[in-house]
């Protein structure tokens, strides 16, 4: 850090400037000059601030070609190597009010062995934990253990929402098993949340991949090794995903061959009833016309027995088909 020129690091409307202490707690920017040159300094940002967007354009501790990146429109996962360090486009998922967890948060990341700057529009939990393990005193030691700590935030978060819609695959499942069909638009919004996670976190899972491999002074050993066992728990996450995904097809398959047995056997009891009355339709139509000569017409119980007999033709139809085995 003796490079660094600790006041270049004040933003006013930053989120997090601090200084890792290097035992698992940090002291502010303000009050950093107490500890020694080699602890890596933390500046957090919300890029969509003028304050925060101006100081990413102009401050010289950032490579000219990392600027616009920082400050930049929303991307998939992705990772930039530069001469001793990172440039990351990394997904969140989103706890913030009002949004669904599956309308990621982008969070942008330079860094290298001096320098953590992060930004981002929308607020990061995954951000949250980390400055969290900090301020109790058990968070990252440097920036090797930053990385592993925030990756590690991040693959939690989206694991425990994949855990999510797995268990809501399963009561679906469950729920076609008792002949319940899903409220319109429940299956296609699952379908769509599981789509997303896997087109945003499989290129994250490469890029934890690439970091893990990657073999920079201030990145030990054990980080490598952290971020490869989080690039494989992200990977079984997509894993259920994809199985997922196959999972919810099976499923529309199982919710149109429901509603089509439903529809089929509506009509097959409207075809029945038809059936039954037919009999009976043709002899109301027939004795209804206006001519003369209906038999029983004068007769006081003409339309009593007229009745009876529909009735006995309705019960014998009902009895043919019951014997035909079509009721």
């Amino acid at each position: 850090m003796s490079s660094i020129d600790i006041s270049q690091l004040h933003v006013p409307d930053a989120i997090i400037a601090c200084q890792l202490d290097g035992v698992g707690g940090m002291l502010p920017i303000s009050s950093a000059g107490q500890v020694g040159p080699t602890k890596p300094c933390w500046v957090h940002l919300d890029y969509s601030s003028t304050v925060s967007r101006d100081w990413l354009q102009s401050t010289p501790l950032i490579p000219d070609t990392v600027r616009d990146a920082l400050a930049g429109d929303s991307l998939r996962p992705r990772i930039s190597r530069l001469a001793d360090g990172f440039m990351l486009v990394l997904r969140s998922i989103n706890h913030n009010d009002n949004a669904r967890p599956d309308q990621l948060v982008a969070v942008r990341v330079f860094i290298n062995g001096d320098l953590i700057i992060t930004t981002r529009k929308r607020k990061a939990r995954a951000i949250d934990t980390v400055w969290e393990d900090l301020q109790n005193g058990h968070g990252a030691e440097n920036a090797g253990n930053w990385i592993v700590e925030f990756c590690d935030a991040l693959t939690e978060q989206s694991g425990e929402f994949i855990e999510q819609l797995y268990d809501r695959i399963i009561a679906l499942e469950d729920a076609l098993l008792d002949a319940k069909v899903p409220a319109r638009g429940e299956m296609a919004l699952l379908r769509k949340q599981l789509i997303v996670m896997r087109r945003y976190m499989a290129p994250q899972r490469d890029v934890f991949a690439r970091i893990a491999n990657e073999k920079f002074t201030w990145m030990a050993d054990e980080d490598r090794r952290l971020m490869q066992d989080i690039a494989e728990r992200l990977g079984r996450g997509l894993e259920d995903l994809d199985a997922g995904i196959a999972r919810t097809a099976v499923i529309s398959d199982e919710i149109d061959a429901l509603i089509a047995e439903s529809m089929n056997r509506r009509t097959y009891i409207m075809s029945l009833m038809a059936m039954v009355f037919l009999p009976a339709t043709f002899l109301t139509g027939l004795f209804g016309v206006n001519l003369g000569g209906i038999p029983g017409g004068s007769w006081h119980y003409g339309f009593t027995v007229f009745c009876l007999v529909l009735a006995a033709i309705a019960i014998a139809v009902t009895l043919w088909l019951k014997s035909r085995k079509w009721l």
